[in-house]
């Protein structure tokens, strides 16, 4: 029944008058299926790949089947996904018109219109980090910093690909003397490090797409022992960013069969640049020591 009551509203255009797709969606999400929320997900933050992609493409990168995808389609009111993408485009195109005054401006692109993989990859990571630098709150990253610095304990959760970023982010914090750990599997060890959350730790969840569950369950943690945390994501609507007090967001976009995290290694070196700068005469001779090992 409930099924029914969705897919019988109208598509954003026809019942909302000029409410975008993105606008749409996000009022509605917490209507649609956990697969549902997945491709929502995606579109919300990936609008320039959705508007071009194929149902079977989005399926893919969304982590679902493509008959969900249409099936999400339907539920919003389209006839199909033809009709979603068409939507999308007209977000998309509208969003990323230069406004009327600097249509003369003449910006060199990066590569010449035949792009190759290779520069195709490089060029939407160019606009990864670009996107994430104009979208990052200035607020959301000193206070980021400002909870890195007083911590007396800093927590980083991260799971299959984020434990690399869970590990180098340590690493850096470890460099300036600050006690830093990381969770990055459901192991005994890691377990107990989750036991000890109190109020003086700081939780920072890393989280690409759907976030792991132990991921989940470390901010659900934090949160109930009024630890401190911080979410970086590539997701608007994850369940990790809604879970965290400060939100850090990256862009992901890819061109390649997984995705991007150009962006969220810039996060995470900024972060660490932006601790050290607090004092860098207190940390100079440390880095100074480790630079000759």
């Amino acid at each position: 029944m409930k099924r029914t009551a969705i897919t019988a509203q109208a598509a954003p255009h026809e019942a909302h008058g000029h409410q975008t797709l993105s606008a749409y969606i996000q009022a509605r999400f917490d209507e649609f299926s956990r697969s549902q929320k997945d491709v929502a997900q995606y579109i919300v933050d990936h609008l320039d790949e959705v508007a071009f992609q194929t149902a079977e493409e989005l399926a893919r990168r969304a982590n679902t089947s493509s008959s969900t995808v249409v099936r999400f389609s339907q539920a919003l009111g389209f006839e199909g996904f033809p009709e979603l993408q068409d939507s999308a485009r007209q977000e998309y195109r509208r969003r990323y018109t230069a406004p009327e005054g600097a249509r003369g401006a003449v910006v060199e692109p990066l590569f010449s219109l035949d792009q190759n993989e290779f520069e195709t990859a490089i060029a939407s990571d160019h606009v990864n980090v670009e996107e994430t630098a104009r979208k990052v709150s200035r607020s959301d990253v000193q206070a980021t910093i400002d909870a890195i610095t007083s911590a007396e304990r800093v927590l980083i959760v991260g799971t299959d690909q984020m434990a690399f970023f869970a590990s180098y982010l340590r690493h850096l914090l470890m460099l300036l003397d600050l006690r830093a750990e990381i969770v990055a599997s459901p192991s005994q060890e890691a377990l107990s490090r989750l036991g000890r959350i109190d109020e003086q730790t700081l939780v920072i969840g890393l989280s690409a797409g759907r976030p792991h569950p132990l991921v989940v369950r470390a901010m659900k943690l934090a949160r109930h022992r009024k630890a401190r945390t911080v979410a970086i994501t590539d997701a608007t609507l994850s369940e990790v960013a809604k879970l965290a007090s400060i939100r850090l967001y990256y862009s992901s976009n890819s061109p390649a069969y997984v995705r991007s995290h150009t962006a969220l290694l810039s996060i995470i070196q900024a972060l660490a640049y932006g601790v050290y700068a607090r004092d860098a005469n207190q940390y100079q001779e440390r880095i100074k020591a480790f630079r000759l090992k």
